[in-house]
C-alpha cells in the first residue's frame, strides 16, 4: 500500500512527464514553422529577384491610415 508521499511523488512524476511531452510537441511545431518560414522567405526572395513587386497601393500606408490608441481616445 502506497503512502501519501509516494502517491504525491507519483503524481509529480506524471505531471513532469506530461510537461516534457508537451514541450517536445511544441518544439516540433516550432521547428516545422521555422522550416515553413524559411521556404516562404526563399519564395519571396526568388519572386523579388525575378522582378515581381507588390502593387504600390499596398506598400504605401500613411499615418492617417494607422489607428493608434491616442487617436481613438481623442475622438471621444
Amino acid at each position: 500500500m502506497a503512502t501519501d508521499q509516494q502517491k504525491h511523488l507519483k503524481s509529480v512524476v506524471e505531471q513532469s512527464q506530461g510537461l516534457v511531452n508537451e514541450i517536445n510537441q511544441l518544439e516540433g511545431q516550432a521547428k516545422a514553422k521555422r522550416e515553413m518560414l524559411l521556404k516562404l522567405q526563399g519564395i519571396i526572395e526568388y519572386l523579388q529577384q525575378t522582378g515581381v513587386e507588390l502593387p504600390k497601393e499596398e506598400e504605401n500606408v500613411t499615418e492617417t491610415d494607422v489607428v493608434t490608441p491616442e487617436s481613438e481616445s481623442s475622438d471621444s
